[in-house]
């Protein structure tokens, strides 16, 4: 279980990089790396620190906005009402408190609820006109989303047309698009096939699948959805639980009638949330809980929202599936940083979708503080069906030989001495040249969040290193279609694809080539903000630590991995291959502010605002020139202030170079 403490500042602001940096795994990559559970009690943790010092909340927080993001590719669209995420609860307690905030709010108890299923896929809102399906957007920001229209028209049990009488002239639902269970397993199994990564769970499938550009490949993965709500639906129905009739009446897909109750109480909610949970392993589908909304659609308006939820409705989230079975083995993974990291090799079991045989054991530390030995009996979960896991061990169970495992003192791959650094709870393989670091790294060049390279998989890569036709990532440009035929299963349609790949990858943003070079500390932000300041490699090269340490954004820390990656005349000379080899750097666009008011000024944001989450806020600033702050100091130029500010308002009012600005003010400088 992932627990974290807030008790400085510099810890707040440690969470809310790992919040923000799970957001990408979630919604941009589509591979979470922890479950939702364990990313609820981040966020839990931060909300919690943040209503205790409101004065030094940071802008960028996770908890002020809806953290699905806006995808490049896409046209947008903007929703007709806002669309946001639920808040979750995962106790019985948890959800009495939602009830009585309800009644609370209502100043009566006399009030219903509808219960359905949590469908795990994800959100889409779909517009007819006239009946006719014209668009669908993905929630996005919750105000803006990517229009994927064509996409959505390749589920076959969506209508695009509606039948029947009184059809509102325009008409948007809210609905989950998923994958079914067999049909994730399939597509899995191709792409293994094909030695294309593995989605990690069908929810994850069928967001990736959705943000396609191609719409012939969404069609093959057989999308599905359910439908489950109205975008200013008081107009047309007048209760939650009539929207499934209505829906039902024009052919548009809903859950099954016995997956959704109309309930009068706590009580009633709790029971068929133990329904729902006992008949969870026979669905076709996943789900991950339930949603409860007050059914009286004419409440809803009255609740409102919070900042990022409704307050009319909440999610009941069931615990995690797990699964019982033996540690057979445990082996060690050499990353390409050279992190060695234990892996427990199991006795095949079903889990979620899915059958798993290897589960991370982390480190050292976490093996030893549950006492994990070779040979026991554990429990596994996949922690919201994502990175498989073991829970605990039954030591009621435990054999006389189980084996204490120990980290070796040699990398099991090229057996140099490993060294355990001062401060990090890893251990890692001493030797830079280790092959099994050069894999990874060679996998990482290729994957998505660098060079992008599709069909250049785990399996395809470790047969081309294993051939000695790929050494270096420099050597990926030189492959021809004699050398890929001597693949085992690469045929002519495979080499085709895989050449193609390759030449599409090398116009590379600067930014993403330096991703893919994989220096160390250097994530996506810190990429982006390296090729904002240099614009292009060479000048990067040739930067000192002094001026690395004046971007905003960059410590030393990060500052000393740079300098000493491009003092190494090895990987001067790799840059210089990849640039001989056709790799296209390209300069990041120019920003173009055209002498706005807010170029080159610096902002402090406080309190709530009525039209902007602060992210998006601080985004507008920037796009403009302008750049933000969490402190007020005598560098401010102007103060953004909303409802209910904090003691950066009173401190802002006393220093009188500071413009202070209401919403309605920064809305006319705009």
């Amino acid at each position: 279980m992932i627990k974290k403490q807030i008790k400085t500042q510099k810890d707040y602001i440690d969470l809310i990089n790992e919040l923000i940096e799970h957001d990408k795994h979630y919604y941009i990559e589509c591979k979470p790396v922890i479950s939702d559970y364990e990313y609820d009690l981040l966020m839990k943790e931060l909300e919690k620190w943040e209503k205790d010092h409101p004065d030094l909340i940071l802008e960028n927080s996770p908890s002020k906005r809806v953290s699905e993001a806006i995808t490049q590719g896409f046209k947008h669209g903007e929703h007709i009402s806002l669309m946001l995420s639920l808040a979750n609860t995962y106790s019985k307690d948890e959800l009495g408190d939602f009830i009585n905030r309800v009644y609370k709010l209502l100043e009566t108890e006399n009030v219903k609820f509808c219960a359905e299923l949590k469908m795990d896929g994800t959100a889409i809102s779909i517009r007819y006109e006239k009946g006719v399906l014209t668009r669908a957007l993905t929630r996005g920001n919750g105000k803006v989303g990517d229009d994927v229209t064509a996409n959505v028209k390749t589920i076959k049990s969506l209508p695009l047309k509606l039948q029947g009488l009184d059809i509102p002239d325009v008409l948007e639902i809210r609905g989950e698009v998923f994958m079914h269970k067999k049909t994730f397993q399939n597509l899995n199994i191709i792409r293994q096939e094909e030695g294309l990564e593995v989605f990690a769970n069908p929810r994850n499938a069928a967001a990736g699948s959705l943000k396609l550009l191609d719409p012939k490949e969404v069609s093959k993965r057989r999308l599905d959805i359910v439908c489950y709500g109205i975008a200013e639906a008081e107009s047309i129905v007048s209760s939650q639980f009539e929207m499934h009739k209505y829906f039902k009446k024009l052919k548009i897909p809903i859950s099954d009638e016995k997956h959704f109750k109309l309930c009068s109480s706590l009580e009633e909610i709790v029971e068929f949330a133990d329904y729902i949970d006992s008949q969870r392993k026979n669905l076709p589908f996943e789900i991950d809980g339930i949603v409860i909304k007050v059914d009286d659609l004419r409440l809803h308006k009255k609740l409102g929202f919070t900042g990022k939820h409704p307050r009319y409705a909440a999610a009941y989230k069931f615990q995690p599936e797990q699964a019982t079975t033996e540690i057979l083995d445990i082996t060690i993974q050499v990353g390409r940083t050279g992190v060695l990291t234990p892996v427990a090799e199991l006795k095949p079991v079903f889990l979620a979708g899915s059958t798993i045989s290897r589960a991370t054991l982390h480190n050292q530390d976490e093996i030893m503080r549950k006492d994990i030995r070779i040979g026991d009996v554990v429990t596994i979960e996949k922690g919201g069906d994502v990175i498989p896991k073991v829970v605990s061990v039954d030591f009621s169970k435990r054999k006389k030989d189980a084996k204490i495992f120990h980290m070796p003192k040699k990398c099991p791959v090229c057996l140099s001495d490993v060294e355990h650094i001062e401060n990090e709870v890893a251990v890692r393989c001493s030797n830079p040249n280790c092959s099994g670091q050069t894999l990874k790294k060679l996998i990482y060049f290729a994957s998505k969040e660098a060079m992008d390279i599709e069909h250049l998989g785990i399996k395809v890569m470790g047969a081309l290193f294993e051939k000695g036709l790929v050494k270096r990532p420099s050597d990926i440009y030189l492959l021809d279609e004699s050398q890929l035929s001597t693949l085992e299963g690469f045929k002519e349609k495979s080499i085709k694809n895989l050449l193609d790949s390759i030449e599409k990858s090398k116009k590379c943003p600067l930014s993403k080539f330096l991703m893919a070079l994989g220096i160390k500390y250097v994530g996506k932000e810190t990429a982006d903000l390296l090729a904002d300041y240099a614009k292009d490699i060479k000048t990067l090269t040739h930067l000192k630590k002094e001026d690395l340490v004046t971007i905003e954004g960059i410590g030393e820390k990060v500052a000393d991995s740079i300098v000493s990656y491009f003092e190494d005349e090895n990987n001067l000379k790799e840059i210089e291959k990849f640039v001989k080899n056709g790799i296209e750097i390209q300069k990041p666009k120019e920003k173009k502010h055209f002498g706005h008011v807010f170029s080159g000024k610096t902002f402090v944001l406080t309190g709530s605002l009525e039209n902007f989450t602060r992210s998006e806020a601080a985004n507008l600033i920037k796009e403009r020139g302008g750049k933000t702050s969490s402190t007020v100091s005598n560098n401010t130029d102007y103060v953004l202030v909303g409802e209910d500010p904090g003691s950066k308002y009173e401190k802002a009012k006393k220093i009188k170079t500071i413009t202070i600005l209401s919403e309605e003010d920064f809305k006319s400088l705009l």
